[in-house]
């Protein structure tokens, strides 16, 4: 038989060999680092802003915080290109090494970097370059760790293969929520907001050593290798890929009919599960990190399930499948979250009536991904208010020129011009019969055993469903990219549509929901934002996306 007509169903299933496990935790390690930075950085933020910005005002010193996280959002694509072009030139193996070397050590130079208190204005500089540094070498470090694992794996065993570098991803969030919240037990508040926040970048460093000293002693990948001694490889990898249309279309239909919808399945069930309990439930932060850290261990063996059952029966099913199942069920999901977490803010929605009358003109759509804008006529101060507070409200068109007001019930409106105007509102509004800051009802867990109470045990259960939508999206994600573009181009075509599809598509996700919402007064109308997606991503997938489980990437045309 000729090794073209070799199918993954032709090959016996054996054991993991050694070698292949520590190919597979040289590559994990890197993605462990990709979300435990990534999670430091924006729990962080708030103590960060103080620390590197403290020349400017509050407000500005939150904008520049969250423009220097961004930073590591917008570059992660040209981090793609450039090191998916290293990786296709050079190889997988050493192209990796160095992406985890700019990581780590950037992770790491973030906590023992001087504070602008210090040095000025060089310490917001210096974090703004490692946070690009950053970003540039995320951008590398997925497509090499997928593609090195999968020319390591078995033709009919990639999907479990490649499952435990996606199972890493959900290992760094995890790992990030411990070490957060063990710092700031054992050190107290004062000590972590004075110096105990720089813990959790340092001990970055133990994850890096590890890593490098693993991946030193791997060897290239197969595929590559072989490719190499034939001297088939491509002297152009960005021109080959996205440069000629049989190649760019693959990388096109990879994004919109599979990444785009996994990567905001993705965000919601652990990024905006945790955003909405925290901003729009108002949980504290210690109930909220505890309820998403247990969802992530009773749930996170769904990666390897969902990476084998992909080699079964194929990757589009359960990929697909995953992007269905969230888009039907979020809004039953995400209400009986609220019903649970916070039943007094619930009864209020559905029984106080909140208006905004104002001039259509002046109200603006509040898309604000990197805190830059900044939103000033009444309509948008009173918007922006009620979302903050969690008001579910309607907006009356007025008269132009008619300054934004609030109305509650049959109350007099409220000015949106007036002085302290957030402070009268948020007054109003708790008279009115919408829960206080102190609000009994909201769940609230002071240890780990609290889970056996009624309330934190349905929204853990609630947040497991979500944890499991993302295993399904997200466990055999890595062993259908790399079935879907030839070795010799396969580090590049595959590394950009990710990183568009998690970078851009998932990582806007926080910001378009809150303007959707802030735009509509309805708390869960930014939940259209992932469905919309996500049932895009299953028509086109359905379309216009190959099933590729069978094929054989160490042939020619794909090897």
């Amino acid at each position: 038989m000729s090794q073209s007509t070799t199918t993954a169903g032709s090959h016996a299933i054996r054991p993991m060999s050694k070698e292949e496990r520590k190919v597979i935790v040289a590559s994990s390690l890197g993605t462990v680092f990709e979300w435990y930075d990534f999670y430091l950085y924006g729990s962080l933020a708030a103590v960060i802003a103080v620390k590197f910005f403290s020349q400017f005002d509050e407000t500005t010193r939150n904008i520049f915080a969250l423009l220097a996280f961004a930073a590591g959002f917008l570059v992660r694509p040209f981090g793609a290109l450039v090191f998916g072009r290293l990786g296709d030139l050079v190889g997988r193996k050493y192209t990796f090494l160095v992406t985890i070397l700019i990581m780590g050590a950037s992770t790491f130079v973030v906590g023992i970097l001087p504070t602008s208190d210090q040095i000025g204005i060089l310490a917001p500089i210096a974090l703004i370059m490692l946070r690009m540094l950053q970003g540039l070498a995320l951008g590398g470090e997925y497509g090499g760790a997928a593609t090195y694992v999968a020319e390591h794996a078995p033709n009919n065993r990639r999907g479990f293969y490649t499952s435990f570098i996606q199972i890493t991803a959900t290992a760094g969030l995890f790992l990030s929520l411990i070490v957060i919240l063990g710092t700031r037990v054992a050190l107290g508040e004062k000590d972590f907001a004075d110096w105990g926040w720089r813990v959790p970048f340092l001990l970055s460093a133990v994850l890096l050593v590890i890593s490098v000293w693993i991946r030193m002693q791997m060897q290239e990948s197969p595929a590559f290798q072989k490719m190499k001694e034939e001297g088939t490889h491509s002297k152009a990898p960005l021109s080959e890929a996205f440069g000629q249309w049989k190649n760019a279309k693959i990388a096109l239909f990879a994004l919109l009919g599979m990444v785009m919808g996994q990567a905001v399945v993705w965000y919601t069930g652990q990024f905006y599960a945790l955003f909405f309990l925290g901003s729009v439930l108002k949980v504290d932060v210690f109930t909220t990190n505890l309820l998403i850290a247990y969802s992530l261990v009773l749930g996170s063996g769904g990666f390897v399930l969902f990476g084998w059952l992909s080699d079964k029966i194929g990757r589009k099913p359960i990929i697909l499948g995953g992007c269905l199942l969230a888009a039907l069920t979020y809004f039953p999901l995400f209400k009986l979250m609220s019903a649970e977490a916070n039943p007094a803010l619930t009864k209020a929605h559905e029984t106080i009536t909140v208006r905004v009358l104002a001039d259509p003109a002046t109200c603006s759509f509040q898309f604000n991904p990197v805190g830059t804008a900044k939103f000033t006529e009444p309509c948008d101060i009173v918007k922006a208010n009620l979302a903050r507070l969690s008001v579910n409200y309607k907006v009356d068109p007025a008269p132009a020129g008619t300054v934004a007001s609030v109305k509650i019930g049959d109350e007099a409106p409220i000015a949106g011009n007036i002085a302290n105007f957030p402070a009268v509102l948020g007054a109003a509004i708790t008279k009115a019969g919408y829960p206080a800051a102190s609000n009994p009802s909201v769940v609230k867990m002071s240890g780990a055993f609290d889970i056996f109470r009624e309330q934190p045990a349905v929204l853990i259960g609630i947040l497991t469903i979500l944890v499991i939508y993302v295993t399904m999206v997200y466990g055999p994600i890595a062993a259908a990219l790399v079935e879907m573009f030839p070795t010799r181009i396969r580090y590049t075509s595959m590394s950009l549509p990710y990183h568009i599809g998690n970078g851009w598509f998932g990582g806007l996700m926080p910001a378009t929901a809150f303007a959707m919402i802030a735009q509509t007064g309805d708390v869960y109308y930014g939940l259209w934002y992932p469905i919309v997606i996500a049932l895009a991503t299953v028509v086109i997938g359905l379309f216009f996306v190959p099933e590729t489980k069978d094929r054989d990437i160490f042939e020619d045309g794909r090897a």
